[in-house]
């Protein structure tokens, strides 16, 4: 059986108001580092991971570091499958502006996003195949083990969407909070949710912080 603990990174700029982030390379909060802090912890406490795996984004390889540190391995691998959403023309720009600029194209984005392509970026059909052949990867290197992978709000939902058969219409109704912690349990064609987006570490954790 492989273990997968699949965690997205903590706070960066950009989730309040939201941001089409995507690419941008951002820093980690404060709040942010505490988080990935506490998340590390929480996952050595837990589980016995054999390798962390992350997105190529600065924010995911730190968190990832934390949590490989944390559990006495050697450095995180970078797997490009796992970078974030390429919003092209769209990234960086607030859901308001997109809203404003392009009305029809944001609402079709929230009502049926296997429609869409970002002008100049990528399509959730992209997302959803290399994040899978990612994982595919993942589960043949791996298949007695416990392994961590770090990625982002919209790569995780496109995993997750796969794992418990899920249509890519329902993308928006998955929620990703950062350093959420998800737990499956793969068993050749077998998978098992165990934990979704669990976060209930972290508010114990950041209440018992200095």
């Amino acid at each position: 059986m492989t273990r997968v603990i699949l965690t997205r990174h903590g706070e960066v700029e950009g989730i309040d108001p939201p941001r089409f982030r995507g690419r941008m390379e951002l820093a980690l909060t404060d709040t942010g580092r505490k988080q990935v802090a506490i998340t590390a912890r929480a996952i050595a406490a837990r589980w016995k991971p054999s390798t962390v795996y992350c997105s190529p984004m600065g924010r995911c390889r730190e968190t990832a570091a934390a949590i490989a540190a944390a559990c006495a391995l050697g450095p995180a691998e970078v797997l490009d499958g796992l970078n974030d959403f390429d919003y092209g023309d769209c990234q960086w720009k607030t859901h308001d502006e997109v809203r404003a600029e392009a009305p029809a194209f944001f609402d079709l984005w929230r009502r049926a996003p296997q429609l869409v392509r970002f002008p100049g970026g990528e399509s959730l059909q992209d997302v959803v195949a290399r994040a899978s052949d990612a994982l595919r990867m993942v589960v043949e290197r791996h298949r007695e083990d416990t392994v961590v992978m770090v990625g982002h709000d919209s790569v995780n939902r496109a995993l997750l969407l796969q794992l418990i058969d899920q249509p890519l219409s329902a993308f928006s109704r998955i929620v990703q909070d950062p350093c959420g912690i998800n737990e499956l349990e793969i068993v050749g064609a077998a998978i098992h949710a165990r934990t979704l987006n669990e976060t209930g570490h972290l508010f114990a954790g950041i209440e018992d912080s200095p």
